[in-house]
């Protein structure tokens, strides 16, 4: 089935694409379990959904509803805290697409790749965040998050000028200078319990050093949460080519997981 596109926003980059699983899918179970895929690039404009479409498409193949984000980036409306309170709103308007009772929101799972791995990570503990941060009060529960090559540790990645400055560019701000904004965005301090972590990691990425998953899953540990590391072969970009041996792993490990959720084998071997 082709993706379904829906606007959560007046802004044109705030949308989200929804491919239902095919009726030949592997053993398709409806309603479908959930999984929402957010991009990266660094948050900035000149790179957008088109980096989570392939992704989509395969999970899909594989029997998820698979929901594709777009939201605003710096350089196009977006950054703090309009690039945060997108995806909170993508997310929360999951119940009110056309197609929503195919859709089994008691399972929602998120996959993000670099800066959407920020992302994914944030969306997955809004529900530690105040009721009046940005992304508060989630309407919609998140159950599990995949974070590949995440940018996780805003205030490490910002003294390391990571993407040349890019989480100083998101959040308008140095760590000293707003340290209000960085707790309400930062992943490490808002490690979520009672969602399954998963993180994917290159040994050769020189982009967003694999330090950024240890360091997020060595908070969750400190909080009696666990987290799964994977470090694969390769470099930055190989995480999410969709016929790689990396994100074969991600979605079995998606796969594994929504079957024993529901209790036996649902969406195929």
């Amino acid at each position: 089935m082709s993706a379904v596109r829906t606007a959560y926003g007046p802004h044109p980059d705030q949308f989200l694409e929804l491919t239902l699983p095919a009726g030949g899918g592997p053993a398709p179970v409806d309603p479908a379990p959930v999984v929402v895929v957010l991009h990266g690039g660094f948050w900035r404009a000149a790179h957008g959904v088109e980096l989570a479409r392939p992704l989509a498409a395969d999970l899909a193949a594989a029997g998820f509803a698979a929901v594709a984000v777009e939201y605003r980036r710096v350089g196009a409306g977006g950054g703090w805290p309009a690039t945060l309170e997108d995806v909170a709103a993508a997310l929360d308007a999951l119940p009110d697409l056309a197609g929503a009772d195919r859709l089994d929101l008691s399972d929602v799972a998120v996959v993000g790749h670099s800066a959407g791995g920020h992302l994914a990570a944030w969306a997955a503990g809004r529900s530690r965040l105040p009721e009046e941060a940005p992304g508060g009060r989630p309407r919609v529960r998140v159950t599990a998050a995949v974070l590949q090559a995440g940018v996780l540790d805003l205030e490490r990645a910002a003294v390391q000028r990571l993407g040349g400055g890019a989480v100083q560019e998101m959040l308008g701000a140095q760590p000293a200078d707003a340290p209000e904004r960085y707790a309400a965005a930062d992943p490490v301090r808002l490690v979520p319990t009672g969602v399954d972590l998963l993180c994917v990691h290159g040994t050769d990425d020189d982009v967003v050093p694999a330090e950024q998953s240890t360091r997020y899953a060595a908070a969750a540990a400190a909080q009696g949460a666990a987290v799964d590391v994977r470090l694969v072969p390769g470099d930055h970009m190989v995480l999410i080519d969709p016929a790689g041996e990396s994100w074969a792993l991600v979605r079995d490990w998606l796969r594994s997981r929504a079957d024993r959720v529901r209790g036996g084998s649902t969406l195929g071997s």
